[in-house]
């Protein structure tokens, strides 16, 4: 009877200490994630990081908690990438032109006009050129992007007057990220380009220190300049896009099923981000013009497609060999 209840006390104890164990275990397992953007709760960096934190604590059974922070609660978006090189940061999504100074190939994406049509972008960017732009980030950066998200437009909007034709752009100056290509597009445009940073923009134009900017559609809304700037063109230069990027040193913190779950909600949440986005562009667009009090303008491109090719023939020269290649596979992708 002793022995017998002895043996029940070794075998309970050692169940006990098996589950401390394995408790432990799972307790140490698990992570948290700091993913940032720099813009507002209401823009579309919202809706692909809401998602991504969903479908992550989804498909890890809570074992990866993504914390989301918004309007440049971690760092800004010019000196995110950088933090995630260093590992200060864990995550952050990033308009792709803010990738460029870190990873110059990054120009041949922002280049004018460089997409034909959205399907041209999207095949692009999901099939194997987007896979191996994401790959030599790596390797050169350290940076592992995720998810490519939606493709946009970008669109031009002023205090000034409205924009038809390059010959309409001269004398504005307006506001640029500090990106050598979208530098060079004002120029042959026409425009005086003045390189911003992101959070410099607003005041800048409510101050008159700039006439004029462009972002994708969706932003001119959440950040309402419909109240300061009353020309809108739909002039859909740029195409953007806002990648989900993580830091090396994140990514080493999961094991394989969790890297394998956050590599799965990523590409879910890219593909949500698409859908919903492309669903609200012609109604924020409607929006701007009713509700907003703006006046739009859908000019004919065809000058400023040929002051973009410019551009594009002159970054594919001055590049070098791989960035040229680049290109050519970009534009061969349309075919």
């Amino acid at each position: 009877m002793t022995r017998h209840f002895l043996h029940v006390i070794r075998g309970l104890a050692t169940a006990t200490l098996l589950s401390v164990a394995l408790v432990a275990t799972a307790q140490a397992d698990k992570v948290t994630v700091n993913l940032g953007y720099a813009a507002s709760e209401t823009s579309p960096y919202a809706i692909l990081a809401g998602k991504f934190e969903e479908l992550v604590e989804q498909y890890t059974d809570g074992s990866v908690d993504v914390k989301v922070r918004c309007c440049a609660q971690l760092v800004t978006e010019d000196e995110a990438f950088k933090a995630m090189q260093l590992g200060t940061v864990d995550m952050f999504i990033i308009t792709a032109n803010n990738i460029s100074p870190h990873f110059p190939l990054t120009d041949a994406f922002v280049l004018p006009y460089i997409f034909q049509s959205k399907d041209h972008a999207y095949a692009v960017l999901n099939g194997d050129i987007g896979a191996s732009f994401s790959q030599k980030l790596l390797e050169d950066t350290g940076v592992h992007l995720l998810a490519y998200g939606f493709v946009g437009d970008r669109d031009f909007y002023n205090t000034v007057r409205k924009v038809e034709t390059p010959a309409d752009m001269e004398g504005l100056k307006i506001r640029v990220p500090k990106n050598e290509v979208m530098i060079d597009t004002f120029e042959e445009f026409g425009a005086s380009p003045i390189p911003l940073a992101w959070a410099e923009t607003p005041p800048a134009l409510q101050t008159g220190a700039i006439d004029g900017a462009d972002n994708g559609t969706a932003f001119i809304k959440s950040q309402k300049f419909y109240e300061i700037a009353k020309h809108l063109t739909i002039l859909e230069h740029f195409n953007y896009f806002s990648p989900l990027l993580a830091s090396d040193r994140i990514m080493n913190k999961l094991d394989d099923a969790q890297r394998e779950a956050v590599m799965r909600a990523a590409k879910e949440a890219g593909a949500y981000h698409r859908k919903t986005m492309s669903e609200q562009i012609a109604d924020v667009r409607r929006f701007l013009g009713e509700e907003g009090g703006m006046t739009v303008t859908y000019p004919d491109k065809t000058p400023f497609i040929a002051a973009a090719a410019r551009v594009q023939d002159k970054y594919a020269k001055e590049r070098g060999a791989e960035f040229t290649a680049f290109v050519e596979a970009v534009r061969n992708a349309a075919n």
